[in-house]
């Protein structure tokens, strides 16, 4: 029996560790630091985890958590996902990653070469699916003169005044709106600020959405990109529209700040407030629904035609198992690549982005037939013109 620990035990870890813990050639520990997290993880798990209580901010505790490990798999928030890649590479340990880490994860390649360790980081819907289908649309076109991405985790129902919940932390969330945005155009990278060049767009089983600038590219444009030389690449969030100017408002005064301000002689950071506040609202109530919206396209040339390949997916929160569709779409494509990693589908040192799991024969066919067996349907369409 192989020994699988899941790092983080939120919305998206106690999915991983359910989804795994029902192969029964599998041990799965699940750590975390809030008992009260690892009590909700062991339940959807129906008891068929171990859970292990560990502060994962430190590197000495992910190595003892992971130490025993055939296979580890992260569902950290971004600000510990460097930190933990790291720790478990130095623990000689295979790796599979959905933290939104802000750091250059692919730094680390050559240690987790010389380690022997194959590490697969953003490997969630988006980061992820949306990398792994971006090169796969790359590669069916001769020339791919662009790529475009959409997507969004949004509650079924709207309500006032955020129109929005938080599908996965609320923390990285905000790092969205803050963080530039990274697209190429002209060839050229070209940085410009989150929640910018807003549109409307419309979904069908949706309705109309608007969609704005975040740096969801990431490894894209060093990987697809520059290997099939794509000139223009974007990917824009989605939300229900007048979400963006309500952020856009917070942000311009001060509220997603990380600098100390004084305030009746207290230091305090505007976004530790804002997050104490909002964070709440931003939670989902047990039951309450949500849903999953994505669209990549690649567009350009084959035969001498112009074409492109699209594929869309709508996701809603699955009632059976109480699973947000948010967590559903980011954990699976996280278990299925780590249960590869485990069989030695795909073993090769180093760490990788997902994009990189297109070039393994089959590995995305592989990938949508486990999806689709999960219920997570990914509609692909081939358009001529």
């Amino acid at each position: 029996m192989s020994r699988v620990v899941v790092l983080g035990a939120g919305m998206v870890g106690s999915v991983i560790a359910a989804d795994l813990a029902a192969d029964p050639g599998l041990d799965v520990t699940i750590a975390d630091i809030s008992e009260g997290a690892l009590t909700r993880a062991g339940e959807r798990a129906g008891g068929r985890v171990k859970v292990l209580r560990a502060d994962l901010s430190q590197a000495s505790a992910v190595m003892d958590a992971v130490r025993q490990a055939d296979m580890v798999v992260g569902a950290l928030s971004s600000r510990f996902g460097y930190g933990a890649l790291s720790a478990v590479i130095d623990a000689g340990k295979n790796y599979c990653d959905i933290s939104f880490m802000e750091e250059d994860f692919l730094s680390l390649a050559a240690r987790a070469r010389a380690k022997g360790v194959t590490a697969v980081t953003d490997c969630g819907v988006a980061p992820g699916m949306s990398n792994i289908l971006a090169a796969k649309g790359a590669a069916m076109l001769d020339s791919c003169e662009k790529i475009e991405i959409y997507v969004g985790g949004l509650p079924r129902e709207r309500r006032w005044p955020f129109e929005y919940k938080a599908g996965f932390a609320p923390a990285d969330v905000i790092e969205e709106y803050t963080r530039p945005a990274r697209l190429v155009e002209g060839g050229r990278v070209v940085v410009k600020e989150a929640l910018s060049e807003p549109e409307l767009m419309d979904f069908e089983g949706v309705g109309t959405l608007e969609a704005f600038n975040t740096d969801g590219l990431r490894s894209l444009i060093e990987t697809v990109g520059k290997r099939f030389g794509v000139p223009t690449m974007k990917e824009q969030t989605l939300r229900y529209p007048g979400h963006i100017a309500l952020m856009r408002v917070m942000r311009e005064t001060g509220l997603f700040s990380k600098e100390t301000i004084e305030v009746g002689g207290a230091k305090v950071r505007p976004l530790d407030v804002t997050s104490a506040l909002l964070f709440p609202k931003w939670t989902y109530a047990p039951g309450e629904e949500d849903l999953t919206v994505m669209r990549v396209t690649a567009t350009g040339v084959r035969g001498g035609a112009r074409e492109s390949h699209t594929w869309d997916l709508l996701d809603f929160y699955e009632k059976a198992s109480g699973a947000t569709s948010m967590s559903r779409t980011t954990a699976f494509p996280c278990a299925i690549v780590a249960r590869a990693i485990l069989a030695g589908r795909f073993r090769e040192p180093g760490v990788h982005a997902p994009e990189t799991l297109a070039d393994t024969p089959g590995m995305v066919e592989h990938i949508m037939a486990e999806l689709s067996a999960r219920g997570v349907v990914y509609r692909y369409t081939r358009r001529e013109g």
